[in-house]
C-alpha cells in the first residue's frame, strides 16, 4: 500500500507528485456539464474570445481543486486515509487552459493525535498545483484524518 501512515509522516515533509496530467477540452466541458455549471468562461469559446482578458476558456477550479487532491494521494493517503476533513485557504492565482499539463506537490504542514479517534490523527497537507511552466496555478490546504500503524 502507498499511502503512509500517520507516524510516518513528518512537518515539513514534501513530496513531489510523479504523475502530470495534461487537461484537455473533454476534461473542463465534461466537469463543467456533469456539475451543472454554466457558466460561459468554461463552455463558450466565441464569448471568451469576445469578452474576456484570456480571449479563451479557463478550466473549471473546481476541477482543478479535485485533480490537484487527486494526483496527491498516492504517495500520502491511498489505503491509509479514514476521511477528507475539508479544504481551506483554496486559491488559484493563475487560470488553467486546454493543453496546459500539471504537476503537484504535497507539504505536510501539521500534525496531531485525533481526540475521538486512538487510531487515527489528522494531518494538514498544503498542495500546490503548477502548469508546464511552473507557475502556480491553484493551492489549498486540506486537512484528512489518518490512520495509524495498526
Amino acid at each position: 500500500m502507498p499511502g503512509l501512515y500517520f507516524e510516518e509522516l513528518e512537518v515539513g515533509q514534501v513530496f513531489k507528485h510523479p504523475i502530470r496530467r495534461t487537461i484537455t477540452e473533454a476534461d473542463n466541458v465534461g466537469f463543467t456539464t456533469n456539475t451543472h455549471n454554466p457558466a460561459l468562461i468554461h463552455l463558450d469559446e466565441h464569448y471568451c474570445r469576445e469578452h474576456t482578458e484570456f480571449g479563451r476558456r479557463i478550466v473549471n477550479s473546481a476541477f482543478t481543486l479535485g485533480l490537484m487532491t487527486g494526483i496527491s494521494v498516492n504517495e500520502t493517503t491511498f489505503g491509509t486515509a479514514v476521511a477528507n476533513l475539508g479544504w481551506d485557504e483554496v486559491r488559484f492565482p493563475h487560470p488553467l487552459f486546454h493543453g496546459d499539463t500539471i504537476h503537484v506537490e504535497t507539504e505536510v504542514l501539521e500534525l496531531r493525535e485525533s481526540r475521538s479517534r486512538p487510531n487515527a490523527g489528522i494531518v494538514v497537507f498544503m498542495h500546490r498545483c503548477f502548469n508546464q511552466d511552473d507557475v502556480l496555478v491553484a493551492h489549498c490546504k486540506r486537512s484528512g484524518l489518518q490512520l495509524k500503524r495498526p
